[in-house]
């Protein structure tokens, strides 16, 4: 198959990971602010979606560990190819779909790494990764930053609740309310900063090993546009069904909480993104909730939901790895491999759609007053 047309099929299944990544994380930026009532739900993603699109310009460094540091150049180019790159996709997008009908609040970065480094391991072998770059820039971030996050959050939530008196004491709990519209915004400028230029630095890498860009360099303009338009477009649909987790299922959020976890989440993130680590938005918002409902007095943190997550996070590597891994198997033996696996790819998302529509999350369920506390898999 031409190589143009290749790089086309990867660029719009970029975009359609781009977009899924926005719905399935717009529950990190404003899912505590809407258990609150900070924000009515259609509010929240319009004002995240907005601010989504705005963080998407102003940092590219995640965007160049992606093109330039998780796969090896060597001295005839990238040790990885348009098709795999695909393949790679592919498993991003159905783990994006499956956990999101779940309801999990899996990471989206992670389930993008380990999709292409499945497809690199078994296009180009195991020397095309640079494992130094994944250790360094991507899995120790995975396991200190929710740990990072949940402890400022829980110093901020016990700190909040102390100093107002349990938020009782003039109004306070209004005020922590009327603080989240501002932190629950800077969590989803952070999230721009941070998850849209996973998907620019994957259409880059792919523009690089076909010969369209030269290597080392960042992404280009209409790169940057179009990632932050499909991650702005995917937050605003919603995303209820992990939002509905995350602001109601770990634990029962009240403002005080919501305004230390969205503070906590929004600085680490933004440090992050400055220092180029891709970092998982999941891990750090679902860190700094659980570590607002222990700093709480008397808090209920859901531990059945919390060890669902975790597993979830474990899994997701691996999982889109696989996947990704035999999506490549098939796609570069001949154009007929590559033909199937898009066939399978898109049956595979569309059966998570139809069964979404089955059971369905709208924005009522997760407004301020949902008491639901179903088991994650069984009610979303």
């Amino acid at each position: 198959m031409d190589v143009l047309v290749i790089v086309v099929l990867v660029i719009v299944v970029a975009l359609v990971f781009d977009f899924t990544n926005g719905f399935h994380d717009t529950a990190n930026a404003m899912a505590t602010s809407v258990a609150t009532g900070a924000f009515k739900p259609r509010t929240a993603v319009l004002i995240s979606a907005v601010l989504n699109l705005v963080g998407a310009f102003l940092s590219t460094e995640v965007a160049k560990t992606v093109s330039q540091g998780i796969i090896r150049e060597g001295q005839d180019g990238v040790h990885i190819s348009p098709t795999m790159i695909f393949a790679g996709l592919v498993g991003a997008v159905l783990w994006n779909l499956a956990t999101w009908y779940f309801g999990l609040p899996s990471s989206s970065t992670h389930a993008l790494f380990g999709g292409l480094i499945g497809a690199s391991i078994i296009g180009a072998g195991t020397d095309s990764v640079d494992w130094a770059t994944v250790v360094s820039k991507v899995v120790l971030p995975a396991l200190l930053s929710p740990l990072i996050a949940g402890v400022i959050a829980l110093v901020a939530t016990y700190l909040a609740y102390t100093l107002t008196k349990n938020a009782t004491t003039h109004g306070a709990a209004t005020g922590f309310r009327h603080g989240q519209t501002v932190s629950a915004s800077l969590v989803s400028l952070a999230h721009g900063t941070n998850d849209a230029q996973k998907t620019m630095g994957v259409i880059t890498l792919t523009l690089i090993a076909a010969n369209y860009q030269d290597a080392g360099t960042g992404p280009v303009l209409w790169v940057v546009l179009a990632c932050g338009l499909a991650i702005a477009l995917g937050t605003y649909m919603g995303g209820w069904r992990i939002m509905q987790t995350v602001g109601k299922k770990i634990s029962d959020v009240q403002s005080p909480q919501g305004f230390a976890a969205e503070t906590s989440s929004a600085a680490t993130i933004l440090v992050s993104s400055h220092l180029g680590f891709a970092l998982s938005t999941t891990h750090v918002t679902s860190g700094s909730v659980i570590g607002s409902g222990l700093g709480k007095k008397l808090a209920d943190v859901h531990w059945g939901v919390v060890g669902k997550i975790v597993i979830a996070w474990v899994v997701t590597l691996p999982s889109a790895a696989v996947v990704g891994g035999l999506a490549t198997w098939m796609a570069a033996s001949s154009t007929i491999g590559l033909v199937l696996v898009a066939v399978l790819a898109l049956a595979g998302g569309l059966t998570f759609f139809v069964l979404a529509r089955r059971k369905p999350i709208s924005a009522d369920d997760v407004h301020e007053g949902s008491t639901e506390r179903e088991p994650v898999a069984a009610g979303n």
